[in-house]
C-alpha cells in the first residue's frame, strides 16, 4: 500500500481506529461548512470504505492523514476523480482536517506532496481543486500551491463553486 510522508505528516491507508475521529469531524458544522450536510456515523464509515477501495484499486484516493510525531489522526487529503456534476473533468486534489489541525500548515504540506505524487508518479497533465466561492481558507491553500482560478459554476444545490487548476 502506498504511503506518502512529509516532514510532519503521514498519508496512509485507513484503519478501524480512524472511524471515531472521522465521524466526529464530519458531524462538526464548522468542518462541514463548505461541504454540505453533516454526515452520520454510517455515512462517515461508508466514505472511509470508498476512499480505501480507491486506494486499493487505483493507487490514489483520499488517504488518512496523521501527524508523524504523535500518530494523531487529523483528517484526510488526497486525489480523486472530479465529481460528474462539475463542468470539468480530471483529477481533483482535496483535504479535510479536524478544527484542531487548522492553522498549522498541514493542508498545504500534504497538498504539496500530493501534487508531486500526482505529477511525477501518476503523470497527470493537470490537477484541479474545487471549493465554494466563499471558502477563503481552502482558496488560500490553493493559491499557495500555485493553483490559478479556472472557472466557476453552480452545483446541484445552487451553491457557487470555483475551480482552481495547476498544470504539470
Amino acid at each position: 500500500m502506498i504511503e506518502i510522508k512529509t516532514s510532519r505528516l503521514l498519508l496512509r491507508s485507513w484503519r478501524d481506529a480512524d472511524l471515531d475521529p472521522w465521524a466526529e469531524m464530519n458531524a462538526d458544522p464548522e468542518v462541514r461548512a463548505h461541504l454540505g450536510p453533516l454526515l452520520s456515523r454510517e455515512q462517515a464509515a461508508a466514505s472511509i470504505r470508498y476512499f480505501q477501495e480507491g486506494l486499493d484499486r487505483d493507487g490514489f484516493s483520499f488517504w488518512a492523514l496523521e501527524v508523524l510525531e504523535t500518530g494523531e489522526f487529523i483528517g484526510m487529503a488526497g486525489l480523486d476523480a472530479v465529481d460528474e456534476e462539475a463542468p470539468v473533468d480530471g483529477v481533483e486534489i482535496g483535504w479535510r482536517l479536524a478544527r484542531s489541525a487548522w492553522g498549522h500548515g498541514y493542508a498545504t504540506e500534504a497538498a504539496v506532496a500530493l501534487l508531486d505524487y500526482g505529477f511525477e508518479r501518476l503523470e497527470l497533465p493537470e490537477i484541479l481543486s474545487i471549493t465554494t466561492t466563499d471558502n477563503v481558507r481552502s482558496q488560500a491553500v490553493m493559491r499557495r500551491l500555485g493553483m490559478e482560478p479556472l472557472t466557476e459554476f453552480d452545483d446541484e444545490d445552487g451553491v457557487r463553486q470555483v475551480v482552481f487548476r495547476k498544470a504539470r
